[in-house]
Order: structure tokens, then sequence, then C-alpha cells
């Protein structure tokens, strides 16, 4: 079975919907290990920080239906989806790897590109597989955060202990 890592997000009311998104991604697929949460600040808008980690699970689910799963959490949560990418939002996830699978149709697309693009993404994703390869460039994840050279927002680890009690 495919190891799946999703992106969860989150700047309004950061807490609660980041508990309440672990606890509904937890119940559609089992145990999750989880990065710690780290506080970003918001990117191609002006608003509150945003609190990002990501989960890792293990399932047979179809890649396409893990992402309507974690699109249907996100209406649960109250996510207004907008012409403008960026934004507030109660909460984000996003299907960031499926296992070594590529995909990129039927709007899916895996890996996401964000994972080589921001440091909210590819920090806690190499923190919780840093040997894994990425399924297109071949590096590890560690690799690729070491290397990383775009922006570096503010990213710092928060004291959410919640999240930082399950993994670590």
């Amino acid at each position: 079975m495919p190891r799946v890592f999703v992106s969860i997000g989150s700047n309004i009311d950061k807490e609660k919907n980041i508990r309440s998104a672990i606890t509904a991604v937890e119940r559609a697929y089992g145990p999750l290990d989880l990065s710690k949460v780290y506080e970003t600040q918001a990117q191609g808008f002006v608003g509150d920080p945003f609190y990002n980690l990501v989960a890792a699970f293990v399932t047979d689910t179809p890649a396409g239906e893990v992402a309507a799963k974690l699109a249907d959490i996100e209406r649960h949560h109250e996510r207004k989806r907008g012409a403008d990418r960026f934004g507030p939002r109660t909460l984000d996830l996003d299907l960031l790897l499926y296992g070594d699978a590529i995909i990129h149709t039927d709007g899916i697309d895996v890996p996401r590109p964000e994972i080589r693009q921001y440091t909210f993404v590819l920090r806690p994703l190499a923190e919780l597989a840093p040997e894994l390869r990425h399924p297109e460039t071949g590096q590890t994840l560690e690799k690729m955060w070491k290397g990383f050279n775009g922006p570096r927002a503010v990213l710092g680890a928060t004291q959410f202990d919640h999240v930082k009690s399950r993994n670590h």
C-alpha cells in the first residue's frame, strides 16, 4: 500500500481547524505520522500567519478518492474557494505524494509542484521522510530541503502540543 503525504494549513481559527482536520484525516485513514507545526507568514497576500504541517498515512484508497475526501474535509471546515488562489482560509489540505506515483490528470497533481516551491510544504515533508525520493527529481527530500533556494518565508516550529505530542 502506498504511503500518502498530505499538507495541512490554516490561518483562520487555525488551532481549532488544524486539530479538527487531523482528527478527520485520522478517522478516514487510520494512524497518522505528523510533522511539527510551523508558523509561516502569508504568501501571495497580506494576512494572518498560517500554521502548516504534513501528515502521512498508508492506504490502498485510490489517489482520486483520497483527493476527493480531502476536499470534503475542507468543505466541512467551510473552506471558501474563489477565483483568487491566495487568500485566508479555514483549511487547506493538499495531496502531496501518493507513494511513488506521478499523476497529472483529472484534477490530481501528484507530486504537488508546491513541494519544490514553498518552505511550508518542503520543510515538514522532509522532516517526516528525509530519505524518501521525490518521484520526479529522484532527489531525497532532505537534499531538496538543504538545497532549497526559493523564497524562505518566516518558518518556525510552534508549541502546538497536540501535534507535537503525537509524533515526538
